[in-house]
């Protein structure tokens, strides 16, 4: 589908792990080139998944940080690999490490609540996962419009939406999603769920008897939330939807007494989103990377 919506003949490399040994990485790389020129590609690209809320990109700054589970890792030497392989920079993605205020200025409040007025338009936070689930089927559709012009996405049918609506919306606290709707019409989300790296740790690749002990302790008394998706649809986004979606969630953080928030990784040329977070408290600690090479 994304060959057919860029024009291009396309294959994707997705998930590759190897020894820090030239001769055998060569070798992985030959071979998946061989079989995607096999099947008439003209180039190939990667890391990225099925689709683009799949792992995408390969991690070559911030080895020094814990990894978030909605992000990738990898040891430092993959790039140098895929580099002596032929392959090349086609995008990097940018993350950022965010830590709000104790409390949201009333300027701040003042001007979401003038925005939403303006525009009559209503935020919905959600208590029950059951009721996320309804709405998760538009969700994706809002997804498919406002990210249909983004790099390596293509439009989600209703059968992958599915998939990954029973896959991830069951676990999501409802809590930390928030959602604006004008006229019953989805125009923002923003998915947030508590951060579990620390927890998978302790849990040492075990749920029982003990690891589930630390993952249901870190999802209920969270100390850093990962902010899985953010949308806005392409018709309102000069509405500052995206100011008030911070700020609703940075309410439920505050009840919670979460200051720390791990952002997902953001094309690097998209600079009016990273302004956005460089108005808070901010290091840009990850950069992650998707190579390209002509076969």
């Amino acid at each position: 589908k994304y060959n057919e919506k860029t024009g291009r003949k396309l294959g994707r490399i997705t998930r590759m792990e190897f020894m820090d040994d030239e001769e055998i990485s060569t070798k992985l790389f030959l071979t998946a080139e061989s079989w995607l020129r096999e099947k008439g590609m003209e180039s190939v690209h990667g890391p990225l998944g099925f689709t683009n809320i799949d792992s995408q990109g390969l991690l070559i700054e911030g080895f020094e940080y814990l990894p978030s589970i909605a992000s990738v890792y990898n040891k430092p030497y993959y790039g140098r690999h895929f580099e002596n392989n032929g392959y090349l920079k086609e995008n990097d993605w940018v993350e950022f490490r965010l830590t709000l205020a104790g409390s949201i200025p009333e300027k701040a409040m003042r001007l979401a609540e003038v925005i939403k007025k303006r525009f009559g338009l209503e935020v919905f936070h959600f208590a029950r996962t059951e009721d996320l689930t309804r709405m998760a089927p538009d969700v994706f559709s809002l997804m498919n419009k406002a990210f249909s012009e983004l790099p390596y996405v293509a439009p989600f049918s209703g059968e992958l939406s599915g998939f990954y609506i029973k896959k991830y919306f069951r676990i999501l606290n409802p809590d930390f999603v928030v959602v604006i709707k004008k006229d019953g019409v989805i125009l923002a989300f923003i998915l947030g769920m508590p951060s579990l790296s620390r927890a998978m740790q302790k849990a040492n690749g075990k749920l029982f008897p003990f690891g589930i002990r630390h993952i249901m302790k870190a999802i209920r008394k969270p100390e850093v939330i990962d902010l899985m998706l953010t949308g806005v649809d392409p018709e309102y986004q000069a509405m500052g939807l995206p100011a008030i979606l911070i700020a609703e969630l940075q309410q439920v953080m505050i009840r919670y007494g979460v200051r720390q928030v791990e952002t997902t990784g953001i094309f690097e040329s998209n600079q009016k989103a990273i302004q956005h977070w460089k108005n808070y408290e901010h290091v840009q600690h990850k950069r992650r990377r998707c190579y390209i090479k002509e076969l």
